[in-house]
């Protein structure tokens, strides 16, 4: 794409060709965009330019819309290290589109979609507005009447498993079901750990937790400390967190197995979905950081995720159905 700025248009000078005779035309993709909350708006260091909207990209199949917010809705984000989630063609999401299932990609602070100001005011002691930023996103998404909380799924991998295990703490009620994909959960404990090999470099993205300021910050958040456990003292006002599918792999160097494992452990524990909720934890014995080698053995794992993403909210879909329209 090449951009006029004085005539505010884009110019299309390539484009990639998907072979098998892939039409886009029944597809619409669009971009909306989320006010930040006034309490978690912030200055950038340097008086870095910083947005007050969130971008969130949708993808849906145009036929299969609908604008009474009965939508299924499969929400990501990431947030982490200034990566941008830039547009680009995927197969895989077709098996969601195609069965009437919006796919949403929340552009949330943390990440480099709109500049260093975006990342700034989302990472050491602004950590927290990732998670508001893509609470936002879903609540818009709800109150736009594109989805449902009860209609949605969300998901995020690696620092984005760590922005679900945050987010779940923070709105158990945000969606039917969740995918966190080896997911950075004992936050604390493995910054407080100097000799795993990454923990000194990552010192720049989340801070020293040896500075009593940045750890009381990091231990606030750290989604295994926070996990809220479903008591019988308050199970009534309890909200239960949604349907959980989290993937491990025993040789990740990244986000080692035992984070993923302990976290699960104290989700049973703590009984966060009561007895109906389904939460997995799959861990591969021959897998690392980014799943399965192969191309076989990548679009086998991404069966298994689309296959419980797919089975949740179908059940979901017929739960809203059988509840009837809110009066």
């Amino acid at each position: 794409m090449e951009y006029d700025v004085k005539r505010n248009i884009s110019v299309l000078l390539k484009q990639q060709p998907v072979p098998g005779g892939f039409d886009p035309s029944p597809y619409t993709l669009k971009r909306v965009y989320v006010p930040i909350p006034i309490q978690t708006r912030v200055n950038a260091p340097f008086d870095t330019p910083v947005a007050d909207e969130i971008p969130v990209t949708l993808l849906y199949k145009t036929s299969l819309y609908k604008s009474d917010g009965s939508n299924k809705c499969h929400l990501y984000g990431y947030g982490s290290y200034g990566i941008s989630m830039d547009p680009k063609f995927s197969t895989d999401v077709f098996s969601l589109v195609d069965r009437g299932i919006i796919y949403a990609v929340a552009h949330i602070r943390g990440g480099g979609d709109l500049g260093k100001g975006w990342y700034e005011t989302g990472k050491f002691l602004f950590k927290k507005n990732t998670f508001t930023d893509f609470v936002a996103c879903a609540e818009y998404l709800v109150e736009q009447k594109i989805s449902k909380h009860e209609l949605m799924s969300i998901e995020g991998r690696s620092a984005g498993g760590l922005l679900m295990g945050a987010v779940l703490n923070l709105k158990p009620d945000i969606s039917y079901c969740a995918l966190a994909g080896v997911p950075f959960v004992d936050v604390i404990n493995t910054m407080m750990d100097a000799s795993i090999p990454l923990t000194i470099n990552e010192y720049e993205e989340w801070g020293n937790p040896n500075d009593k300021e940045y750890f009381d910050y990091i231990l606030s958040y750290s989604p295994y400390e926070n996990v809220k456990a479903n008591t019988q003292a308050h199970t009534d006002e309890f909200a239960k967190y949604p349907n959980i599918f989290v993937k491990a792999g025993l040789n990740d160097p990244r986000v080692q197995y035992w984070e993923p494992a302990k976290w699960v452990a104290k989700l049973r524990a703590s009984n966060t979905q009561g007895k109906e909720g389904c939460l997995i934890f799959d861990c591969k014995m021959g897998s690392g950081h980014f799943g399965a080698s192969g191309r076989y053995g990548y679009l086998k794992e991404k069966a298994a995720e689309y296959a419980f993403l797919i089975n949740k909210l179908e059940i979901a879909a017929s739960k809203v159905t059988a509840a009837g329209p809110k009066v």
